[in-house]
């Protein structure tokens, strides 16, 4: 049995960094060895945000501080950020070193919270788990160190805190949340996106605990989160558990959002019947396209994504765009106890097909499998820029939705939603536009 994993999908436990870098004017500051930001950035980040990348104040921990200890090093480096960089939050990351060293983090860090200054810690050494998880541990460390304290009396009626896209781990994360802001709001909720262009930063932060209730949009990341606040603030929430992508199932998603919360369901089924006519007005202009071209277009799919992604693009090519899933590969480490509930979404994918769905680290297992059965007609490959290649090899077409992406630059794109769902029609039929001469 092999002990590699071939073309990983996620990074450490440090990967959390980048949700860090996420929230507006918030830095994190990594104890770790020289070096470790820089890989994680370079395969899953985009660009360096506020304080990402070669930016982020690192102790670069070293022979020195595993015999000595680096808490020293680690309250220099904490100000020397303060000193040089303006932010609205610290959030100092442990790396593998500081955690087998056992440097006290929580003491220094401590010593810096009692005179005033915003700052938090977490462990997240790499080796303890995946940015999957530990996402949901910085999340969890802030709201206990840096709101729980600043908690207000009182619900806000029609808040929701919205947990979806993993910053940067999805390379659409800014368009997602932003497009799931619009949409919320267009039912006549007040939404905290907590990250990205749509946030407000710590201030949103900062309301956590009014909210009416959570919202958690994606098959399990982010669950953890909510329950964490359910325990701290009694704050009840929704699970969606999957990616609404396209008309059918974002109005699935908004109808269900509408009775939970109790809002307007008149002011909702207007928004929702706005969009749905503007999306299928879009849709009708590619009838001709899809008619002529019907021979030469992808007949099935094949998805090498993380679950929330997975199941939620084999639903909306099956249901709205007429491409098959055949078998699916979830490749995000999915924790056993949410792993029976995904395998019965791809089950009920429709009322007339079921669909086999695998789970591993491992993409060199899919692609074997892959390279291993007939092509009997033209696919589509979901996955990441580690397909190109066997794209290539099976003659199928890709659409590049999971990191690392290397071949295509994202900024504001989304997938999620009413507009998502065009741009992934646009994306699709435009990779096998570009291959006829």
């Amino acid at each position: 049995m092999s002990t590699f994993i071939e073309f990983p999908r996620y990074t450490c436990a440090l990967g959390a960094q980048q949700s860090v870098v996420a929230i507006p004017k918030a830095v994190p500051i990594s104890h770790s060895g020289p070096g470790c930001g820089t890989k994680i950035e370079g395969l899953i980040g985009q660009g360096e945000g506020y304080a990402g990348g070669n930016t982020i104040p690192c102790t670069n921990v070293s022979e020195m501080e595993v015999i000595y200890g680096g808490e020293n090093k680690l309250r220099s480096v904490i100000q020397g950020a303060f000193q040089v960089l303006d932010a609205d939050l610290y959030v100092v990351l442990s790396g593998c070193t500081s955690d087998i060293v056992g440097d006290d983090i929580a003491s220094v860090v401590s010593e810096y919270q009692k005179t005033g200054h915003p700052i938090v810690y977490a462990e997240t050494g790499g080796f303890k788990s995946n940015n999957y998880r530990s996402h949901e541990v910085v999340v969890n460390q802030i709201v206990d160190q840096y709101v729980d304290h600043r908690r207000q009396d009182g619900v806000s009626r029609g808040l929701v805190n919205v947990f979806a896209s993993i910053p940067y781990q999805d390379p659409f994360w800014n368009g997602n949340l932003e497009e799931l802001k619009r949409i919320l709001q267009g039912i006549g909720l007040k939404v905290n996106i907590l990250f990205g262009n749509g946030s407000e930063g710590v201030a949103e932060w900062q309301t956590i605990p009014n909210a009416q209730f959570n919202l958690v949009v994606g098959a399990w990341v982010g669950v953890g989160i909510a329950e964490h606040l359910k325990e701290l603030y009694g704050t009840p929430y929704f699970h969606f558990p999957y990616f609404p992508i396209g008309a059918h199932d974002t109005s699935l998603f908004l109808r269900q959002v509408t009775e939970y919360a109790g809002c307007g369901s008149q002011e909702a089924e207007r928004f929702i019947q706005r969009e749905e006519k503007k999306y299928y007005g879009y849709l009708d202009t590619t009838m001709d396209f899809l008619l002529e071209f019907r021979y030469g277009l992808p007949r099935r799919s094949y998805s090498l994504l993380d679950a929330s992604y997975a199941l939620g693009f084999s639903r909306f090519l099956f249901n709205e765009v007429g491409i098959i899933p055949a078998k699916q590969f979830v490749l995000d480490d999915t924790p056993a106890e949410f792993q029976e509930e995904i395998r019965s979404g791809f089950r009920r994918i429709s009322d007339r097909r079921s669909v086999e769905v695998s789970f591993s680290v491992d993409a060199g297992l899919a692609h074997e499998q892959l390279l291993a059965e007939e092509q009997p007609n033209r696919a589509l490959i979901l996955g990441s820029a580690w397909e190109r290649e066997l794209a290539k090899r099976l003659g199928a077409d890709l659409l590049i939705v999971s990191v690392p992406v290397t071949y295509r630059l994202i900024l504001g794109c989304s997938y999620l939603g009413y507009t998502g769902g065009i741009r992934a029609i646009e994306d699709i039929y435009g990779q096998v536009l570009s291959t006829y001469r």
